[in-house]
Formats: structure tokens, sequence, C-alpha cells
């Protein structure tokens, strides 16, 4: 298990070596082949998972059939913790959007940890807020922004996590479909590829295969306002 991940993940950094130690003893460790699920909505969930590489994305399918993404989570990230607190069925389907390796831990033996160790308790709930907080304002953005607006910001938050130097900009290797980042943002696909391509005719970006270049970074940021 790659135990730095870990240790530089939110819930983690500021824990004692002994807290984190008696953490990270419960951890089991799962391979997830691209495309493939750890849990479904509606199934009951015990575990809650950690990103050790890989990314899983958050997702709901509505009566009729289409999808909304929750969410894209990557390396030292968490998901899974809301049947901590509430024994109700999963909300969420997470699927693996690449190969991904995760850490699983049982809630029960969360449970017995919280009680012995207050700080964990403090740092879980900093998590919560953390994702209840990105929750408020992808719902805001929905109201406020138009779709292209959405597109910049959901590429500038996948590049603030994913991204990385290129010889001409920033290559955000998101392994999206197009339907997919279309679901991210809350728009069709057809409204979504408009959007992107008004970008790459004014320079701000480059696209390839499940990934893009941001070539004009103050521009798409300034867009995403």
């Amino acid at each position: 298990m790659d135990i730095e991940v870990l240790r530089r993940a939110p819930l983690f950094a500021t824990l004692g070596d002994d807290v984190f130690a008696a953490l990270t003893d419960e951890l089991t460790e799962l391979d997830l082949p691209r495309g493939s699920s750890i849990f479904r909505e509606g199934d009951q969930g015990d575990q809650l998972y950690f990103i050790i590489s890989g990314k899983i994305k958050l997702g709901r399918t509505a009566q009729d059939g289409r999808e909304n993404l929750l969410a894209i989570l990557g390396p030292g990230e968490l998901f899974g913790e809301m049947a901590l607190f509430d024994p109700s069925p999963r909300t969420a389907t997470a699927t693996a959007v690449s190969e991904t390796r995760l850490a699983g831990l049982n809630n029960e033996n969360l449970r017995t940890l919280l009680e012995t160790r207050p700080e964990v308790s403090a740092q879980l709930l900093q998590a919560l807020a953390r994702r209840l907080r990105r929750t408020n304002e992808s719902l805001a953005d929905l109201v406020f922004s138009d779709v292209p607006g959405r597109v910049a910001k959901a590429l500038l938050d996948l590049a603030d996590r994913f991204g990385r130097p290129a010889t001409d900009g920033i290559l955000v290797a998101h392994e999206l479909t197009q339907e997919e980042l279309a679901q991210l943002v809350g728009a069709s696909r057809e409204t979504v590829n408009k959007a992107l391509a008004e970008f790459v005719q004014r320079g701000w970006l480059r696209l390839e295969a499940r990934a893009v270049v941001i070539l004009d970074l103050p521009r798409l940021r300034q867009r995403s306002r």
C-alpha cells in the first residue's frame, strides 16, 4: 500500500504517527479496472474508501435513465463516508474512471477508532464540510452560470487536482468521455461540445483523447466567473 499518498491526504495529514498507524492497520486494499463499480446506488454501505491511485466518479441515475455525475475524485480523497453516520442505502454509484487502487475501512473499525481518537473525528468532519461546500458551489453554478462558464470552471477544478505541466500549457488527463463531462456540468453533450469548440477556436485549450491541454489559463479562469 502506498502509505505516503494517504499520509498527505487532508484527513491524515495532521494526525500523529501513532494515530495514523492505528488507522492504516485496519485498511484493506482493492484494485478496480476501469468501468467497474465498488458499490451501486441503493446498496447497503458498511465501508468508506480512500483513493490511493486512479480516479473514481460518483453518479446518480434518474428514473428515466438520465445520469448525473456528482463528482470526480482522485488520490488522497475519500468517499462512501455517509454510510458511517446514516445506515440508509448508498445514494450514488462509485465507478472507476481509470485503473484504480482503493483502501477500504470497515465502519465498525472506524467507529471504534473515533471513540478513542477524537482528533480523527475532527478531521473527518472537515472532510465532510469540504464535500458539502463543493456541492453547494455546484448547485449555485447550475443556477447562476451558463454552460460555457460551468465547463470552464469544471476544467479548472480538474486542472487543480489532476493537471501537470506540458510544453505549451497544462495537461489535464481527466479520462472522461464527452458524455461524462456533460454529466459533470449538468448539460447536454451537444452544448458542452459547442463550448469546448469555442474555447479551442479562441486558443484557450487543445482537445486530446480523454484530456485537454489548457493553453490560456487566465482567459479560461475569467470565463468561469
